[in-house]
């Protein structure tokens, strides 16, 4: 590991913070910053675009207003698609600077790199800029998000040598996934021997919540283990990694992730074998591979909640529909007034372009009008 970067192997997630209100609820983010900053981790990750920028504001008001600066890392984020001119590059940064309090950024990131979002990095010059950062103690370690083939990340890898660390989304799901390609893309990143940061271990949530077989498995040589706690652990085990986020929500979710990640142990032979077996009857249910990042949503013209709505078509899928949990959900989510139905999508293909996971997303929509926007029910 590269000398000044070492956090502990949890990093906190600020992607999906408790709300209330339509706002976030600060007194719980207080509570769930305290406690992972008493365990010794340091890893706070945000981005200039999670939860419409309030996410790096609440970094100021939970983190950098009540703590050491020296006692926490940062890392936040700059996004391809908010740059439209050269000058934009140094105006986000800067609105980060003051959004967050922070002083500087002791890991920056260019957002989710893919063949469209790289050539606007490029056509601006992003990657000399993040070194006038560094040499301005503005930035501490320079890094990348990716969401696109080996083949590409090897490429910008062997361009951008001055890379000191990459983000990658992997979990036990989707290691050999023919699309997110998460065991490939984490071979390119030891070849090119760069540390990695791991997000979506938990793949949205949806591996903290399996079908009741899957889970039966893991029970069965871990009574007490959660789920998550298993998607965790077989992040952390694999060789160079620096950190594995964890998007957490509630102080239960901290408090578990804590438990699982303090004292931290590697995964052991007889497990690999137990949470391979689970993931077999885990992938074998039809579920849509949406991990909630809510990419899609942003530019939805009928302000559809497209991650929430493939929330509770899984649920269906996975536990039938005589669940009727679902529905009240679809219907809390829809029935407001202000937000679509999967039924109002007018199929302008505007998710789809951003998709961090390429999925159909108008074919699922459709899908789940199917179940839930039934006619004369």
């Amino acid at each position: 590991m590269r000398k000044g970067m070492s956090t502990g192997k949890l990093g906190f997630g600020l992607m999906r913070l408790p709300e209330r209100d339509g706002e976030i609820d600060a007194e719980a983010v207080f509570e769930m910053v305290d406690a992972f900053l008493a365990k010794g981790f340091t890893y706070f990750d945000t981005a200039y675009v999670y939860h419409g920028g309030k996410s790096e504001r609440m970094v100021k008001d939970a983190i950098v207003d009540r703590h050491p600066r020296a006692s926490f890392t940062i890392a936040t984020k700059l996004p391809a698609w908010a740059l439209k001119t050269r000058e934009d590059v140094q105006r986000v940064f800067n609105e980060q600077l003051e959004r967050t309090g922070a002083r500087y950024f002791d890991y920056y990131l260019l957002h989710s790199i893919e063949e469209a979002h790289l050539k606007n990095y490029d056509r601006f010059g992003c990657w000399e800029w993040a070194q006038d950062m560094k040499k301005k103690g503005l930035i501490r370690h320079f890094g990348f998000s990716f969401h696109d083939s080996p083949e590409l990340l090897d490429r910008v890898l062997t361009e951008h040598p001055e890379v000191e660390f990459v983000q990658l989304q992997i979990n036990y799901a989707d290691w050999d996934n023919k699309i997110v390609q998460s065991r490939a893309n984490y071979e390119v990143a030891l070849k090119h021997k760069k540390p990695i940061i791991i997000m979506e271990p938990v793949k949205g949530g949806m591996l903290a919540s399996m079908t009741p077989e899957s889970e039966k498995v893991l029970k069965e040589r871990l009574p007490a283990a959660s789920p998550a706690s298993w998607a965790l652990r077989f992040c952390a085990s694999l060789e160079g990694v620096l950190t594995v986020l964890s998007g957490m929500t509630t102080a239960a979710q901290v408090a578990d992730n804590l438990n699982t990640m303090t004292g931290f142990k590697p995964l052991n032979g007889d497990e690999t074998r137990c949470l391979e077996k689970a993931k077999e009857i885990l992938l074998s249910a039809p579920t849509i591979p949406c991990t909630g990042c809510r990419y899609c949503e942003d530019g939805c013209p009928q302000g559809i909640r497209i991650s929430d709505l493939f929330r509770a078509l899984n649920t269906v899928k996975t536990y039938g529909e005589g669940d009727k949990r679902p529905f009240f959900f679809y219907g809390g989510v829809t029935l407001n007034g202000t937000t679509g139905t999967a039924s109002s999508c007018v199929q302008c293909g505007d998710c789809e372009s951003v998709c961090p996971q390429h999925l159909p997303i108008r074919e699922h929509l459709a899908e789940t009008a199917g179940v839930f926007d039934k006619k004369g029910e």
